[in-house]
């Protein structure tokens, strides 16, 4: 499958992250497999960010619960090794931007934690 590319999306130069969204996404509560090209244009930016692990290291799971409704929530948990379970969630009622708005969340997460694991790693001491 060739990679979708969505306006302002960076190169997808990271495989194994590509791999593992491809591989590991699960859709669930209120998305359906029509919308799998769709959520992985969207959360594209994430790969280079699970490209450390192994697809087989990762789950990653996508749901929206009443959608369309005025108490639409996506959600977007991701369980990578040696971290808790991250999740991230928005209640915008626009699908696109309530993805980008958790994956921007699930990416601050996964770098915190990477910075809470290695503090003094690309960081010089004052």
């Amino acid at each position: 499958m060739a990679w979708p590319r969505f306006a302002g999306s960076a190169p997808m130069n990271e495989p194994r992250g590509v791999e593992a969204l491809e591989q590991r996404l699960q859709l669930t509560g209120g998305f359906t497999p029509a919308d799998r090209d769709r959520i992985l244009r969207v959360l594209g930016p994430l790969a280079k960010h699970l490209a450390k692990w192994k697809p087989e290291q990762i789950a990653l799971q996508a749901s929206v619960k009443h959608r369309d409704g005025k108490e639409q929530k996506v959600t977007l948990e991701v369980v990578l090794p040696g971290m808790p379970p991250l999740v991230a969630s928005s209640v915008d009622r626009e699908i696109d931007r309530a993805l980008v708005e958790v994956r921007k969340d699930l990416i601050r997460q996964i770098e915190d934690a990477k910075d809470r694991r290695e503090p003094h790693k690309g960081k010089r001491a004052h």
